[in-house]
């Protein structure tokens, strides 16, 4: 028997990678990820290499059912490595599982809140030709055809992702008409990393049969209308144990220059977004607090009511790189909990 397995990568387009894939023919029964083929590309097309020496090498790091073709077809999300078998300078989830690995005793989890626009053409879906719609604010979680565009796909988008296995946990429509969320974890870093990407190739995948487009631009609409994010949500061990260490890693994200090496990989254009307006903080000024969405990190009244629980950073842009924001807060989070003693 013969099996379709699509093999789905992150490319090299900077300032914000994309994704591709392209689909292998396997003979025999479906397997586990150990009996997958490495495959390989041409990288001089996905600005991974160049054309005198374009060879760039498919190595298969998660899979599960494909939603799409359905039967025992598979995806096959895979990272780039170089022909020596080593990380290719695109390769972020290789810098990321070191530091998982570093930390993995400290269990940090996390839950990513995928915020995203759908476009019809060139404007977004549910603004009139040539015009605006009404202000937004009755769009957020709302119901009815005057103000929610395209749930058919966003309805589409999360059944494929929950006959694939993704650890999907809910989805709501957002404050621009035809802005969406869907939430991922609370994962592992690896994991929530990889099925976030697998579920960004599903919407994709799915909104392309609407003929509609989905893009993860922090500011699709420029002026009174709010961006676009992937609201990060983090805890360890010891701050699902206690408040003390949810504040110290609040006060971690904000010493030195912490809050700029964090923000300048967060997501280009997170200028655009980050003004302090639109439930935002500025992106040069660092800032936590409780129940407080116009700070840098929100810590959640009802973590502060419980003592214990995890903190919110509203910084990242929803094209950040889930590999990178989450090593990010691992190695800055856990290194200041370990040196304070509240592991």
């Amino acid at each position: 028997m013969t099996f379709k397995a699509e093999y789905i990568w992150i490319d090299g387009t900077a300032p914000t990678a994309k994704l591709r894939s392209k689909t292998k023919i396997i003979t025999g029964a479906p397997a586990g990820l150990d009996a997958l083929p490495i495959w390989g590309f041409d990288g001089s097309s996905t600005n991974q290499a160049e054309g005198h020496s374009s060879d760039c090498v498919l190595k298969p790091v998660f899979t599960c059912p494909d939603p799409i073709r359905g039967g025992d077809d598979i995806l096959v999300l895979c990272e780039v490595l170089d022909t020596d078998m080593q990380p290719h300078p695109s390769n972020t989830r290789a810098a990321l599982a070191e530091v998982a690995e570093k930390f993995a005793a400290q269990e940090p989890i996390f839950g990513i809140e995928q915020e995203y626009t759908f476009f019809d053409g060139s404007r977004p879906l549910g603004f009139p030709e040539g015009g605006f719609p009404a202000p937004q604010g009755g769009y957020y979680c709302g119901v009815g055809a005057d103000e929610i565009f395209g749930r058919e796909i966003v309805e589409a988008h999360l059944d494929n992702c929950l006959t694939a296995g993704l650890g999907i946990s809910g989805i709501n429509a957002e404050v621009m008409p035809g802005q969406w969320e869907f939430q991922v974890g609370p994962l592992a870093p690896l994991e929530v990393s990889d099925q976030l990407w697998v579920a960004r190739w599903l919407l994709y995948r799915t909104a392309e049969d609407f003929g509609v487009s989905a893009t993860l631009d922090p500011k699709p609409v420029k002026g009174d209308w709010n961006g676009a994010g992937a609201h990060t949500n983090f805890s360890t061990k010891a701050m699902r144990e206690g408040y003390d260490a949810i504040v110290t890693a609040c006060e971690s994200l904000g010493e030195g220059s912490k809050p700029l090496d964090h923000v300048k990989n967060y997501g280009a254009g997170i200028d655009e977004r980050l003004t302090g307006l639109h439930e935002t903080a500025p992106w040069d000024k660092y800032s936590y607090g409780v129940s407080d969405r116009g700070a840098s990190v929100r810590i959640p009244w009802q973590v502060e009511k419980d003592g214990k629980g995890y903190i919110e950073d509203r910084r990242p842009n929803a094209n950040v790189d889930p590999y990178v924001v989450t090593r990010l807060l691992v190695d800055t989070c856990c290194s200041a909990l370990e040196k304070a003693g509240q592991v």
